[in-house]
């Protein structure tokens, strides 16, 4: 058995912060429709910040490398990460506005996003200071509403520390080789999954990405989530039962909550568990970092262990 770190994980995030502008509505309008919205309000969100602050809620030390503009909602968002405990000296100000997206959440708690990258296009390398930081790490956390050529830098940044590298998949978009070639936890929803590998079932698309990366979990919202690595017969962790208010950003908190139990040497079976009792927490609350649980709350989650009927 694997003994767990002396400390909380280092993880670093290399990803989007973004100001979140969710509208709550009974159904989502159609093309061409106007309709009267419930309610209204403003979260810090971004696939970046939203996984630094899950994993700092979850327990882990994280820096957040990215960035947001001079704006208001910069001052926010960068507010909104140290509030959460989240280190912020690689979050650097860009001239001009920062990310948002606009987020149409309807009755059953789904939702339509559009983002608007911002400052967050403007992170297309890394400096000297940003890879020490990623080669403190334990991990590195990535997504793709960055550049392309910035998330592939840190990336290879990692690779060269030794750090592990967990990629998130989204927004679903080609991926070259070579971004594959040094990802070393891919975790794509079922959507993200189907669009990159051809293949509708999870179970052969987790097989075909296991030709490009070593290791694989595709979260099916509901039905939980399914973990593949080569060699082994994939593992299926159920969700929990949950009272579904807003999807948003669960998948977020559950890959936050993953990599701080990973990064503590837990079984990988029990950190999926583990994520997923942070996920179901998640979806229970608007929002999406306001969604994301704590440690002391996805302990007592998970110790229920309730099965989803």
């Amino acid at each position: 058995m694997t003994a767990a770190p002396a400390g909380p994980p280092g993880i670093a995030v290399l990803g989007s912060a973004n100001m979140d502008l969710v509208a709550y509505v009974r159904a989502a309008p159609a093309r061409g429709e106007t309709v009267t919205g419930e309610s209204f309000r403003t979260v810090a969100g971004g696939k970046g910040a939203n996984q630094a602050i899950a994993a700092a809620r979850a327990g882990g030390a994280v820096t957040m490398i990215g960035a947001v503009g001079d704006d208001d909602f910069g001052r926010q968002l960068r507010a909104a990460l140290e509030g959460a405990g989240v280190g912020t000296g690689r979050l650097r100000t860009a001239p001009g506005p920062s990310g948002i997206a606009q987020i149409v959440v309807d009755g059953e708690g789904h939702n339509a996003i559009v983002v608007v990258p911002g400052a967050n296009g403007t992170v297309k390398e890394l400096t000297s200071q940003d890879e020490a930081a990623i080669g403190a790490a334990g991990a590195l956390l990535l997504q793709l509403e960055l550049p392309l050529a910035g998330v592939l830098a840190g990336a290879r940044a990692a690779r060269a520390h030794g750090v592990r590298t967990v990629l998130t998949p989204a927004p679903a978009q080609p991926l070259p080789a070579e971004l594959l070639a040094v990802t070393d936890l891919l975790v794509p929803n079922e959507h993200e999954a189907a669009a990159l590998s051809g293949e509708r079932d999870p179970r052969a698309a987790a097989r075909a990405l296991l030709d490009a990366v070593p290791e694989v979990v595709i979260t099916l919202g509901g039905a939980g989530c399914l973990h593949a690595v080569r060699g082994r017969e994939p593992l299926a962790v159920p969700a929990l039962a949950a009272d579904v208010v807003d999807t948003t950003a669960a998948g977020d908190t559950f890959v936050g909550a993953l990599a701080v139990a990973l990064g503590e040497g837990r079984a990988t079976a029990d950190a999926l568990r583990w994520a997923t009792a942070a996920s179901a927490l998640s979806v229970e609350r608007p929002g999406a970092s306001s969604s994301m649980p704590d440690r002391a709350a996805i302990d007592a989650r998970a110790a229920l262990a309730r099965p989803a009927p």
